[in-house]
């Protein structure tokens, strides 16, 4: 599986070269509840096939069928949702809003750097003249975000978020696999051979050593997830235990409750704070009655995903804010 900006960018390079126009589109701002998020991708063929999404369903077949009015070397700016009237035609969220930029004159030069680029795993502004419609790419900062000026729009490509996943298990494979399609750049690090001689998830990295050592080796950030899955307690507690200590976004580890309060007890018994300890998620994933190894990964993925949008609070932080209310 792979992310949906590189079927995107794969098929509009394909359709290219086979003789056929096509048009990028790319959400360039959002205003209220708008179903994608700036940046989100999709092209159009000049027999009106789309892949990719820039509403969820909501715009597209408009922007298909008058795909012929979008033409020339300048970026065209679309606007949809800007009247209640004009949501309810296309099916937006009431009072949302967007914003997408066509490009109709594009080269398979261009698309293949892109592309490759996005391919290859960095992070990296694609900056297009509005003016011109000529595009540059430069290296992103932590800090940079998808924007529209009148003159430019800069928009941020590759992964932002990074997962390391300890353990090569069959739970670790679908982890990864669904993990590179929500834009989550993956490694893996399982010094056990059986393991790791039989690993086929192809675009991860293997990091190499021991737990511990991969966790620094990783040098964890705020845009960091590590994920426990070995089901070796001596490897997991081994990465925890530097892990609980960085910088990290989200830290879990698969178990029953009983195996995550034995967990956090081990832990403390190391040199790991309890306000660490604090930290760590586990049972790791939404409670779905997960039992197969794809189901385990989708229910620890939507758990990701809902802290990643800020819908799931932290135990730390929860914590923190049950004891300002009780304070107030």
């Amino acid at each position: 599986m792979q992310s949906l900006d590189i079927e995107v960018l794969e098929h509009a390079r394909d359709w290219m070269s086979a003789g056929r126009r096509i048009w990028l589109v790319t959400v360039t701002q959002t205003f209220g509840a708008s179903p994608r998020p700036p940046g989100s991708l999709m092209a159009m063929r000049d027999d009106g096939v789309v892949i990719g999404s820039v509403s969820g369903g909501c715009i597209e077949d408009d922007l298909a069928e008058r795909r012929d009015q979008f033409s020339g070397a300048v970026p065209i700016l679309q606007r949809y949702g800007i009247t209640s009237e004009h949501a309810r035609r296309f099916g937006l969220p009431c009072g949302g809003e967007l914003e997408v930029v066509i490009e109709s004159a594009l080269d398979a030069a261009r698309l293949g750097v892109l592309f490759s680029k996005i391919a290859s795993g960095e992070v990296f502004v694609r900056s297009v003249d509005l003016a011109t419609g000529k595009w540059s790419f430069r290296p992103a900062f932590e800090t940079d975000t998808t924007m529209r000026t009148e003159r430019e729009f800069a928009c941020i490509h590759g992964p932002r978020w990074r997962l390391l996943i300890i353990g090569a298990s069959e739970i670790a494979r679908y982890l990864a696999e669904v993990a590179a399609t929500l834009d989550f750049q993956v490694s893996v690090c399982d010094p056990r051979e059986e393991y790791r001689s039989v690993w086929r998830v192809p675009g991860t990295t293997f990091i190499n050593g021991m737990p511990d050592d991969a966790v620094l080796a990783f040098k964890p950030d705020p845009h960091s997830v590590i994920v426990a899955v070995s089901h070796d307690p001596k490897l997991d507690d081994m990465a925890l235990m530097e892990a609980l200590k960085s910088q990290a976004f989200y830290v879990g580890a698969v178990g029953s409750s009983k195996t995550s309060e034995e967990r956090r007890k081990r832990l403390l018994e190391f040199d790991v704070s309890p306000a660490q300890v604090a930290k760590l998620h586990g049972p790791v994933g939404l409670s779905i009655g997960s039992r197969t190894p794809p189901e385990i990964a989708i229910a620890i993925l939507a758990e990701l995903v809902a802290a990643r949008n800020g819908l799931v609070l932290s135990p730390a932080r929860a914590a923190s804010h049950a004891m300002q209310s009780s304070a107030a």
